[in-house]
């Protein structure tokens, strides 16, 4: 969907071990898609194998910037370098690209005024693979900006994607949770990142589906990660818990029940 975030991946220092602790955790299987580059697969419509999330080594010009392991999600749009441009001219900033994989997609690595990263990017096929059904296990289920601002950066999104605020949730203390609609869907939300929250400097968070937060929890500290927050029920019934993986990327699950 044009607008809205619509693939993931997860940059690392150990692709066997991530790809070990996720399966686990989450549920996936590996599909190689290169010497550089898997797939994460879900079950689909006739046993069929469907992506829904990429691993990937840092890339070595990430690493000389100071990149760590770390989620990123893509946000498609009509022209790639008409968006680098607009990201440009808004306050944000382009690090690499466009660039082209032939037949598979154009793409460029981004930041928000703010800091927080994200990737724009175009699929070159003429047809859509399939996706699964909202809310399947392994897919992603919500999209959360932590900013050091986020009224302020607010309109960056708003005036680059066309995003738009849906309800806004009083969290006291915490602040405001402004949920937000990509390309017409209720589909992320943003807050200013609290005090005691540990992270550097603004991100994307991206909760993934799973069928079980509280079974999933166990299989993360058993695979030497680490949950950072949670298993709790939020807001509409379903329950949520934020962790870090064993390299240090940080991650969220979410499930319709416990």
């Amino acid at each position: 969907m044009t607008n809205a975030f619509f693939w993931y991946d997860v940059m690392t220092s150990d692709v066997e071990a991530a790809g070990r602790f996720y399966c686990d955790a989450v549920g996936w299987q590996i599909e190689s898609q290169g010497p550089d580059y898997n797939a994460f697969t879900v079950n689909g419509p006739n046993s069929q194998r469907i992506a829904t999330a990429g691993l990937m080594a840092v890339p070595e010009d990430a690493k000389r910037m100071g990149a760590r392991p770390a989620w990123m999600g893509y946000i498609q749009v009509p022209d790639v370098a008409t968006a680098c441009e607009g990201i440009r001219e808004a306050g944000g900033k382009i690090f690499k690209g466009p660039i082209t994989i032939d037949n598979i997609i154009t793409f460029a690595v981004a930041a928000d005024p703010q800091g927080a990263g994200f990737l724009i990017a175009k699929p070159l096929p003429q047809i859509p693979p399939a996706r699964p059904a909202p809310g399947t296990p392994g897919t992603i289920g919500w999209h959360e900006l932590y900013a050091t601002d986020w009224q302020a950066v607010w309109h960056f999104y708003e005036r680059q994607f066309g995003w738009s605020k849906s309800t806004a949730m009083d969290m006291g203390a915490m602040g405001t949770y402004q949920i937000l609609r990509m390309g017409g869907d209720d589909a992320g939300a943003m807050m200013t990142k609290p005090k005691e929250n540990p992270a550097p400097q603004p991100y994307w968070s991206f909760y993934i589906n799973v069928a079980s937060v509280t079974a999933a929890a166990e299989k993360i500290k058993a695979g030497g990660g680490t949950v950072l927050m949670g298993p709790h029920e939020v807001p509409g019934g379903q329950h949520i818990l934020q962790a870090l993986d064993p390299q240090g990327a940080l991650f969220a699950l979410v499930s319709a029940g416990k």
